[in-house]
Formats: C-alpha cells, structure tokens, sequence
C-alpha cells in the first residue's frame, strides 16, 4: 500500500512579532497509507492541527517537507492538483457553507474546479447520498443543526472527488447526536468509498475508532500505532497529559489492584467480556 501523505522531519512556526519564533511542529516525519482511517490525538496545543494545515498546503513548512501523491506542498505549479487529492474540513462548518441552498453549496467547489454542468448534477447529488443528506437538498443551510451543517461541509469536499479527506476536529462543536452522526460518515466514507481519512482530534472514543492512531505533544509523535497498542500504554498517555477511553482506565485501575485483565479491551462490549471472565471461579 503507497503512501498518499508523507511528512519528513517536518518543522514549522509561527511568524511572531517580537521575534520569539516557538517551534509548532518539531520534527515530524509521517506517511498516511492510502486508504487507511488514521486518527490525530492530542491536546490543545500539540500541533495537530497545524500538522492538518500541510496536508493540503494551507500552511508550507520552515523546515523539511510535505508531500502528496508525490507532489511537494511548496510547488505552487500544482496547488489545485494537491487539493484536489486532499480536502479539508474544518471544526466550524459555517465557515465553509457558502450557499443559500444546500445542493448549491455542494457544488461550488466543482464549479470552481471547472467541472461540466452535466457532472456537477451528478456529483452533488452522489455527494449527498452519502453523506444521507439528499433529502435536504433544497433546503437552506443554516436552518440545519450542527451535525447536518457538518455533513453539507463534508458534501462539499467529497464533490471534488478528493482520494483524501482531512477532517480539523469536525465534531468540536456539535452534540453527542451531531458527533455520532459525522464519525458515522466518516467511516462509511473509508470502508465503502475507500476515502483515505485523516481525523484531527482530542476525543479519546473518536480515535479509538480508528484504524491507526497516532499522538501528538509539543510538535512530536509521542506515539503511533493500532489505537489498542497506543491505549494500552496508560502511563506514557498520562505523563503527556492525556488520558485514556473509559473502559481502558477502568482495566487499568483493575491491573493496579492486582487483577489479571487486558488494556486492549477498548469497547463497552470487550470490557464488558473482560470483566466477565474475571469475575469466573477459577
């Protein structure tokens, strides 16, 4: 499986006025394999998002690179390739909604890229159904909920035929219904459409969703792997001032106590098992 994204010892700060230039990403060498759901954990302040803003080079590198497809993010002769490899969604979907009219939003985007009129019924429409929002296809976009805003977002990136989404903290503003809603889309979107997706986030259930989970702490990769493996290891999680899922902390305390259960456990219904086999005489 080829990479779609890779970063090598890439590094980046902010401009400052006073010249203090703090390191934001130190060093992060990352290759997305096409096709994978990869989860990006980490507090506010990790670099995460800053690490999604190369991805498709709204932000360029200080240091070492970023590329896409192959394509180097600093070659301004194929920005609109790149973008339309990789499409973002940001947390606050009323700043990518442009349009009175949901289908009209959705087709901007490839009416921008020059897409024929004929295609673009067809994409919006595409776009729509799998985002389970065809049904709303003529309504105004901010009579919408939260979770229905993100989704027309989500539409309107998946009409430029994109092979990768990256997603900066979609669910950061929405109810428990409205997150449910997005991942929900998200998944369906890698597993049946084969959409590499790259979620940024700091909730410990939405990564565990994930295929690869990697985490993120003053501009490094603290850890990187199937979110069981990375999970499991709770101390290293807590020194970085991350905690665990729920289920993970509860078999954690367990093990503290002495009892023999597994930290892979990451679902209510493994840990429910794994509480049950504990509780069998021996």
């Amino acid at each position: 499986m080829s990479a779609i994204i890779q970063t090598k010892d890439l590094r980046f700060s902010y401009p400052a006025a006073e010249g203090v230039t703090p390191v934001v990403l130190d060093g992060v060498s990352l290759d997305i394999e096409e096709g994978t759901f990869v989860a990006v954990l980490g507090h506010n302040g990790s670099g995460k998002s800053t690490l999604a803003k190369h991805m498709n080079a709204i932000l360029l590198p200080s240091g070492g690179a970023v590329y896409v497809d192959g394509i180097d993010t600093t070659d301004e002769n194929r920005l609109l390739e790149l973008r339309r490899t990789v499409g973002m969604v940001f947390q606050n979907p009323d700043n990518q909604i442009v349009a009175n009219v949901v289908e009209e939003d959705v087709a901007f985007a490839p009416e921008n890229l020059g897409v024929p009129p004929s295609e673009i019924r067809q994409r919006v429409d595409d776009a729509l159904k799998a985002v389970n929002m065809y049904g709303y296809r003529e309504h105004a976009p901010h009579l919408l909920s939260g979770g229905q805003k993100q989704r027309v977002a989500i539409a309107g990136v998946i009409a430029m035929r994109p092979r990768c989404i990256v997603l900066d903290e979609p669910t950061a503003m929405l109810d428990p219904i409205g997150r449910n809603d997005v991942l929900r889309t998200i998944k369906t979107l890698n597993r049946e459409r084969g959409v590499t997706v790259v979620l940024i986030t700091h909730h410990m259930d939405e990564a565990a969703q994930a295929d690869r989970l990697v985490v993120m702490a003053k501009g490094k990769v603290v850890a990187d792997g199937a979110p069981k493996t990375v999970f499991s290891r709770v101390e290293e999680l807590q020194q970085v001032g991350l905690t665990v899922p729920q289920t993970v902390s509860l078999l954690w305390e367990l093990r503290q106590a002495g009892c023999d259960v597994p930290l892979d456990a990451l679902s209510d219904e493994e840990c429910a098992q794994a509480l049950f086999q504990l509780l069998q005489p021996v």
